[in-house]
């Protein structure tokens, strides 16, 4: 059996609650990204969001079309009660380590969460995000050339920036970049100066 690691107990923990208290962020703010990023894809219907907190990214989606078919997977219980009480999102209370799905999604993604992850399970996320996503994969992180730890609210070992997109692509060999690009807060406030990749699978 798997034991859970520091980071993941730290994010479910009240830690994880106080960030979910705080991180109130308005859906319609984010809603230009994901029409945006969606112009970039072709028949996606069903998105599947790693870490999606109360959900704010996944009502944004929601409300672009009532077409999709959206799941949201969270291991903060705070956080997933907020989630779960969204209409039209299927919820699933696990770390992303733990998520095992029975399907695939056209388009799988994540929105500052790979920063908090354990460095050692990276590469089975990487797969396991890469196994999850019939086309596309949509990472939007910090960025940094080379991996770093930043002190996080006083906190060590809990916020990692690297180039989690380049390390993907050599890790799969399997995939194309469709775009790429920056959400400088000074613009987009509902951002944190997050560097995105939009990711295809090569057929």
């Amino acid at each position: 059996m798997r034991s859970k690691t520091e980071q993941e107990l730290f994010w479910e923990g009240q830690f994880g609650n106080d960030y979910t208290q705080r991180n109130d962020i308005l859906w319609e703010q984010r809603q230009p990204f994901f029409a945006n990023i969606l112009s970039k894809t072709f028949g996606v219907r069903t998105i599947c969001e790693l870490g999606a907190n109360r959900g704010h990214n996944l009502q944004a989606i929601a409300h672009l079309s009532s077409n999709f078919e959206l799941t949201g997977v969270e291991l903060n219980p705070v956080a997933f009660t907020t989630l779960k009480a969204i209409s039209n999102v299927s919820a699933v209370h696990v770390s992303i380590q733990e998520f095992q799905p029975n399907q695939t999604f056209d388009l799988v993604f994540t929105c500052g969460v790979l920063i908090h992850i354990n460095p050692d399970d990276l590469p089975l996320i990487y797969q396991k995000m890469y196994d999850l996503s019939n086309r596309y994969i949509l990472i939007n992180e910090y960025f940094n050339p080379v991996p770093v730890e930043l002190s996080y609210r006083g906190h060590s070992e809990k916020l990692f920036k690297r180039d989690f997109a380049r390390e993907f692509i050599e890790q799969t060999q399997q995939v194309s970049v469709v775009d790429y690009g920056f959400l400088w807060q000074q613009v987009n406030p509902s951002w944190d100066n997050t560097t995105w990749f939009l990711l295809e699978k090569i057929a």
